[in-house]
């Protein structure tokens, strides 16, 4: 079976490439939109990707005889932005997403899409309550919004696809640009008994492993049966943002202070409670999370020692 895996050297495409490769009987075409010798696709730990290719600017028609030629059985879009301008947001997570449908209709029509969106594209959820996939959709930034432009191409396509809605991802190789991976670069340049500066952390998150991704991805790639539209993926349990900083601070035995009274971003400010219901992706997927918050925190902090998990470049 060949599963094109786009995003393939970034942070959940990474860990989904490698899933996938373990699994007998796959073959994994990788493709990023930076070139496999590119400096910028990653480090060497991270698996290179077989083709380059910007799902924000190809043209379909190219993306279409792209797809010809490599004959998916499967293709999992893990290609997202997460900052930068209007144009690279909506380009990747909007555009992106659409021009790939319009690629697999023309060229490979029976072939499996699983497209990783996001829990921003529910917006705020009322605590108490887990978020289920038919939940009202109300992103609170232009990212959200993106994301469920994104969805939005990928349900109403007409293609074999299932939208895989990831909560907060964690674990190792997590991105500077999330959280997790944020406090671990600022607890590692801060003296053990030192000051780390960040925002609020009162706000309530769903955390998932990406590993836990990574399995849930690979079992809706290979499901021999149609999926329904939208599956949530996530820890299934709201969790304080502080356990995330506390926990981190245990791994990395830091006896300093940490200081809540740095800058909040816009996003996670309006969005103060999330979890998710994940009783569909066990119900179609068998899968469930294995990892525990404080896991994955451990891994993160470890990715870097020698025989530490595998760290992977940020998606």
């Amino acid at each position: 079976m060949r599963v094109l895996v786009l995003g393939a050297t970034g942070y959940l495409g990474g860990h989904t490439a490698e899933h996938l490769r373990a699994r007998p009987g796959v073959r994994v075409l990788g493709a990023s939109r930076l070139p496999a010798s590119s400096p910028a696709a990653g480090p060497a730990a991270v698996p290179s990707a077989d083709l380059a290719v910007d799902l924000a600017t190809v043209p379909v028609p190219e993306l279409a005889a792209l797809l010809a030629e490599l004959r998916p059985d499967a293709v999992v879009n893990c290609a997202g932005a997460v900052g930068g301008d209007a144009l690279r947001l909506t380009g990747v997570n909007a555009r992106g997403p659409a021009a790939l449908c319009a690629a697999l209709r023309e060229a490979a029509p029976g072939a499996r899409l699983v497209h990783l969106g996001s829990a921003a594209e529910y917006g705020p959820g009322e605590p108490g309550r887990p978020l289920a996939e038919d939940h009202p959709t109300r992103p609170v930034g232009l990212y959200g919004a993106a994301k469920l432009a994104g969805t939005l191409a990928v349900t109403g396509s007409g293609l074999d696809a299932v939208v895989l809605r990831v909560f907060n991802p964690v674990g190792p190789g997590a991105p500077p640009a999330s959280l997790p991976g944020r406090l671990a670069a600022e607890l590692r340049r801060t003296a053990p008994d030192g000051v780390v500066r960040v925002g609020d952390l009162s706000a309530h998150r769903d955390f998932v492993d990406a590993r836990d991704v990574a399995r849930a991805a690979t079992a809706a790639a290979l499901a021999p049966e149609r999926l329904p539209h939208v599956l949530n993926i996530a820890g299934g349990r709201a969790r304080p943002v502080r356990d995330v900083a506390e926990g981190l601070a245990r791994a990395a035995g830091f006896r300093g202070r940490i200081d809540e009274g740095g800058e909040t971003p816009a996003r996670s400010a309006a969005v103060a409670w999330q979890q998710a219901d994940v009783t569909a992706a066990a119900r179609a997927l068998g899968w469930r999370p294995r990892h525990t918050l404080e896991e994955s925190l451990a891994d993160l902090w470890r990715e870097r020692e020698p025989g530490g998990p595998r760290g992977e470049a940020a998606r």
